[in-house]
């Protein structure tokens, strides 16, 4: 099987996996939004920093993937399980010290982000309580990698379902029915997170002892995996820290800016990571091929995910203008905050077809076991984004500056990727001789 039909085959059920995050929150938003303007844009805030305390460590997801699959590649299942294994050791350790440290800094890096008091008790209130599902997180965080690594996707969209279903159920039981507040909203996302690090360990466990294979995490695996995986984490803070930034420009502009700006934000990241589907497919099959030493079937497939990347982003700035009509009324019934996310939604949605592509070449650099070059990329990035954000600041651009300010940073990101993919030094060890320094 190859070409699209093996793309989609990873593609189209690893969406349910990458939505999880936005879609927790999304669901948060549309019952938190009942509650008033102040604990959604408390929400809003809160959600950011903890989207932050997650994406911090999504090499656990992306660098468990490459590994695993390279190893699927090369013909070693045992040893592509045992590289999952200390992944999801250090998942669990890092995910103590993280929720620890969410719980305890709530406060102070809710104030960092200058919303109002009213809205600032809101945001801690709600972090402080889904700090206890952090642990979770990580956890379930290299259990998907290792299952796409695998090839496996269809199980990680099961996950999903059952913790976002249980996630929609706590919400709607505590917030609207038991009248718990936002820390209700918190508690069912926490609960949901422990309930899909559960099921994707109980996986883990039962393919192992099907295939006969006893992988044991070891001090030298675990430290080796988070070596490996330092890359990513640089990468990935530059790039939070874009959306920090902007999260900061906004909560400066008024809450109801704030407000406005989050719910837009949550709609583009989960249609992001809707295109990022085809990046896990592009990090599975980048991995296997090279791991299988294929350089032509690897530049092949990249250019396949391409192609595909423009058609998904096309087809989901569609489908965001056709919903424009009806979206703002689902999150809020204040007016200021309906215009406002009206226009963000509009521009978020003109960006759609440059940001598939973007995420389609980032998963498959990661795939390729480019981390160093792409966390080198991230600080290039975020300083072309600065400028453009203070403007924002300075100017008093609104939401509709703020979008324009991260369309530039998307654009940035674009070229550089590109760039990157025409050469032959992301190949690596695979890469044609004379290429070769």
């Amino acid at each position: 099987m190859t070409g699209t039909r093996e793309i989609a085959r990873l593609a189209v059920p690893a969406l349910g996996a990458l939505i999880a995050a936005p879609l927790f929150v999304l669901v948060d938003a549309a019952v938190v939004g009942t509650l008033g303007t102040a604990p959604l844009a408390g929400l809003g805030a809160a959600g950011m920093l903890f989207g932050l305390a997650l994406g911090l460590c999504v090499f656990l997801a992306y660098g468990t993937t490459a590994s695993v699959a390279r190893r699927l590649g090369e013909g070693r299942l045992d040893a592509a399980l045992g590289d999952g294994v200390q992944g999801l050791v250090l998942g669990a350790g890092l995910g103590v010290v993280l929720g620890v440290a969410t719980w305890a800094l709530a406060e102070p890096a809710v104030a960092v982000l200058g919303p109002s008091p009213e809205v600032a008790a809101y945001a801690v209130t709600y972090l402080q309580v889904v700090a206890w599902g952090v642990p979770a997180a990580l956890v379930a965080l290299a259990g998907a990698g290792i299952l796409r690594g695998l090839q496996d996707t269809r199980a990680t969209l099961l996950v999903t379902l059952v913790a976002v279903g249980v996630n929609l159920v706590l919400d709607v039981l505590l917030v609207l029915v038991l009248e718990r507040g936002i820390g209700g909203s918190a508690a069912a996302t926490a609960v949901a997170e422990w309930v899909q690090a559960g099921l994707y360990v109980w996986l883990l466990v039962r393919l192992a002892r099907s295939r006969e294979v006893r992988p044991r995490p070891s001090r030298s695996g675990v430290l080796m995996a988070a070596r490996d995986g330092a890359p990513l984490f640089w990468r990935t803070v530059a790039l939070r820290a874009v959306f920090l930034v902007a999260t900061a420009v906004a909560a400066r502009m008024g809450d109801a800016d704030l407000a406005a700006y989050q719910v837009s934000f949550q709609v583009w990241l989960l249609l992001a990571l809707a295109a990022d589907a085809l990046a896990i497919a592009g990090m599975a099959l980048l991995g296997r091929y090279l791991g299988a030493g294929d350089v032509a079937g690897a530049r092949r497939v990249t250019a396949q995910l391409v192609r595909l990347g423009v058609v998904v982003g096309i087809a989901l700035g569609l489908l965001v203008l056709a919903l424009v009509p009806w979206l703002p009324g689902l999150f809020t019934d204040d007016p200021a905050v309906a215009a406002l996310l009206t226009a963000g939604l509009l521009l978020a949605a003109a960006q759609q077809p440059l940001a598939s592509p973007v995420f389609v070449l980032d998963g498959v650099l990661m795939g390729a076991g480019d981390g160093r070059w792409l966390a080198g990329a991230g600080a290039v990035m975020l300083v072309a984004f600065l400028p453009a954000a203070y403007a924002v600041l300075a100017l008093d651009l609104g939401v509709e500056g703020l979008w324009l300010a991260l369309t530039w940073f998307m654009l940035v990101r674009a070229v550089l990727l590109g760039l990157r993919v025409r050469g032959d030094a992301w190949l690596g060890e695979h890469r044609p001789a004379d290429s070769r320094a």
